[in-house]
Formats: C-alpha cells, structure tokens, sequence
C-alpha cells in the first residue's frame, strides 16, 4: 500500500550552468509529491497525513518556501531538488512499517522529476 502527499512552495532560482533563459534568476510555484509505502496498521492507515505533513513542513517547505534555491543547493535543478528532498526526509520516514518510497519535484505543470533513491 502507498500514501501520497502533495505540497506546493515558491521559490526562485537560477542555473549557473545552463545556457539558456532559466540562466537568468527567475521563480517557480513548484509542486512537492511524496509517497511513503508500507502496512496498514490497526486503525486502517498506512500513517497519519497530518504526521506526513508536519515532517515535510518542517524539513522542506520551511527551508524552501519563498526562498532562493541556490542559497540552498548550488545547481538547484529539479534533479537535484528532488535527491536533496530524499536525503532530509528519508530517515524520517523509515520505520519497521512504512518507508520513503518516491519524491517528485514539478517546477511547472509539464516539467517534473521522479526521485526513488537510485
């Protein structure tokens, strides 16, 4: 069984490496999918979303919501967003029961990454 969780933040960046308009500081109103797979427990759920949602407040949006993503990461791609995103919350969300099972990053309606730990 899986959970899912959206989340949505915003905020600018710009690519260093790139050559192109996203070279340029700009933002994004970014959407944040987390899954968490595991067993059901005796009241039904897999976890608690008000749980899911408290530990990706305080590890993520707080860190990332209406802030600079390059005072954060150096090449703030969606790629690298969603690995650093993996990285705050996965030992969070690793129980005997349930783990981290995926992290999407979408910067737009159309351009999104998936991140499963690889």
């Amino acid at each position: 069984m899986e959970i899912i969780k959206k989340f949505k933040f915003d905020a600018a960046h710009f690519l260093p490496s790139y050559h192109g308009k996203c070279e340029n500081l700009h933002g994004h109103t970014y959407t944040l999918i987390v899954k968490v797979e595991g067993i059901v427990d005796t009241e039904g759920m897999l976890m608690d979303f008000a749980e899911l949602k408290k530990i990706i407040k305080d590890n993520v949006i707080d860190i990332f919501d209406h802030h600079l993503l390059n005072d954060i990461l150096p090449v703030p791609t969606a790629e690298n967003i969603s690995v650093y995103v993996w990285k705050k919350i996965y030992d969070l969300l690793n129980t005997e029961r349930y783990h981290l099972s995926e992290v999407q990053i979408w910067e737009t309606e159309n351009n999104g990454c998936v991140y499963r730990g690889e």
